[in-house]
């Protein structure tokens, strides 16, 4: 049914085989598309990936500090608190989540 496909990388240009079982694979998974690099561009591409935990692009988010309402320590949360919402510090927070 399925036959070998000679394919070009899309990043270093080298030719590389689509073998008949990965075209079995790809189908059977529903993918539609073949595969637009070779297996060792795939695999460097897949290490940056986990290198950069999956934010490759992504700038630092802005923290801010605020007075957690139980134990008046510090916590830090991803938005400028207004003061008319309690902010929690992680360890007041988690046990509170949990009742939820």
């Amino acid at each position: 049914m399925y036959k070998d496909k000679n394919l070009n990388c899309k990043d270093c240009g080298v030719e590389f085989a689509f073998t008949a079982s990965e075209q079995e694979f790809f189908a059977e998974k529903g993918f539609t598309n073949e595969p637009g690099r070779c297996p060792s561009c795939r695999a460097a591409k897949k290490a940056q990936g986990r290198n950069n935990s999956g934010r490759q692009n992504r700038t630092q988010r802005q923290m801010f500090s605020a007075t957690c309402v139980t134990c008046g320590g510090t916590a830090s949360v991803p938005f400028q608190p207004s003061g008319d919402k309690p902010i929690y510090c992680k360890d007041c927070y988690q046990p509170r989540n949990k009742n939820w």
